[in-house]
């Protein structure tokens, strides 16, 4: 007869049972798993033998003991060794690779995270179940329709996400980018998501905003921030973009008061898109020189040396940064340790830029609700790898005012010796 458990603490104490029972079950089936893949391994190459009869391939005890981070806790694995001595066509000495664990893999990946990389790297449904075998040595029971209903939750958890109130979050700093993706959109054009992320007052990074966007135009990034806006958000310190967006002129109208900071590596890779081959490696060097200044005073004298080196050949290069320098140089107004993170939108390319580089996403066809909620599981599987800003503790007196010149903190009685 099942006891009915009174209060928490044995409630807690009953939790922690349960969770060694699960860690111990997935442990001995993990155990089971390897260990019935190398035997078929070994089994399928029994035939194989040496001039002397022996057999080429054979067990080899137990690796050392490594924990693996798993949906069902951090597990200690010793995984079955196998001795294989046989070579491939080049002389090349064959050795085994377990699909299940693969060599010095220390976290499992969860299926949640595992399936919208899937998608966006061009699986349709019916594809799952055997990429899936490739990570799991199993099916894991996710046919096309267990896909398509985890695709509606995933649906529902964006719209949902999208609906939260901000009134309880401070965003001092926003990295805002547009990301393109050809996913299962049939004859419509390729999706674009209008990402958002900011940085909290303890200097934590985490998704703002995540919407479908209609080639990044002012107006699609104009309904977003009014979203945000009436959702209680406050306007941010500094928003970091790339220029080509139509978030500029919408920032403008929907929080005028934030500063505006234009991405380093998009008008970097703007520039030298005017210059020759022959030119560029010079061209880097000097723009180099611009944002590794010192101090704002040594930055803008390293932007009149790039256009005094290359304005009279080649003006329209120059321009893009002459043009733009109030923006470009924003973060010298800000403390040095946010520099790094100021100068680029890279919290949002680093964890799109495998993907993008991909030209043949998906096939089939398909909806902008799906595709925005794979980018949406996408980037919830990156943020737990997100790590807080140098000199996090220095953001709370951003948004508090404090005062920043080369990228130092000004006191209150420097502030007022400088108005004497």
């Amino acid at each position: 007869m099942l006891r009915v458990v009174q209060d928490e603490a044995e409630r807690a104490e009953f939790a922690e049972v349960l969770d060694e029972i699960v860690r111990d079950g997935a442990r001995r089936m993990l155990a089971v798993a390897l260990g019935a893949e190398v035997d078929a391994y070994v089994v399928a190459a029994q035939a194989e033998r040496d001039n002397k009869g022996h057999a080429l391939v054979t067990r080899n005890g137990k690796a050392r003991a490594r924990t693996v981070v798993t949906g069902a806790g951090a597990l200690e694995v010793r995984a079955p060794r196998v001795n294989d001595r046989r070579t491939d066509e080049q002389g090349e000495r064959i050795r085994f690779a377990s699909e299940i664990l693969p060599p010095y893999a220390r976290k499992s990946p969860k299926v949640s995270q595992v399936l919208p990389l899937l998608y966006l790297h061009g699986l349709s449904t019916g594809d799952f179940r055997p990429a899936l075998s490739e990570f799991f040595g199993s099916d894991a029971g996710l046919s096309p329709a267990a896909i398509t209903r985890l695709t509606n939750a995933w649906e529902a958890e964006r719209t949902e996400f999208m609906a939260r109130k901000l009134k309880d979050r401070d965003y001092v700093y926003i990295w805002v980018d547009g990301v393109h993706f050809n996913v299962r959109l049939g004859d419509d054009d390729r999706l674009c998501c209008l990402v958002m992320v900011g940085v909290r007052l303890d200097g934590s990074k985490e998704l703002i905003a995540l919407q479908d966007g209609y080639r990044e135009s002012t107006e699609s990034w104009a309904e977003l921030l009014r979203a945000c806006k009436k959702r209680g958000m406050r306007a941010p310190v500094v928003a970091v973009g790339d220029g080509a967006l139509g978030f500029w002129a919408a920032v403008r109208d929907v929080f005028p008061e934030t500063r505006p900071q234009r991405d380093w590596v998009h008008k970097t890779a703007n520039v030298l898109d005017c210059l020759p081959k022959s030119v560029q490696p010079a061209a880097k060097r000097a723009i180099f020189e611009i944002t590794n200044a010192e101090n704002k005073d040594g930055a803008t004298r390293a932007v009149r040396a790039f256009a005094d080196e290359f304005g009279a050949k080649w003006p329209k290069a120059v321009t893009k940064i002459v043009d733009d320098q109030e923006a470009l140089l924003t973060f010298c107004d800000f403390p040095a340790e946010h520099w790094k993170h100021l100068r680029t939108t890279n919290p949002i390319e680093s964890t799109f830029a495998p993907v993008r580089a991909r030209t043949n996403l998906t096939k089939g066809p398909g909806s902008r609700e799906a595709g925005l909620a794979m980018v949406f599981k996408l980037i919830e599987a990156a943020e737990g790898r997100w790590r807080k800003i140098n000199g996090h503790e220095l953001v709370a007196l951003v948004r508090a005012g404090a005062r920043f010149v080369n990228g130092k903190l000004v006191e209150a009685q420097d502030d007022q010796k400088d108005a004497a």
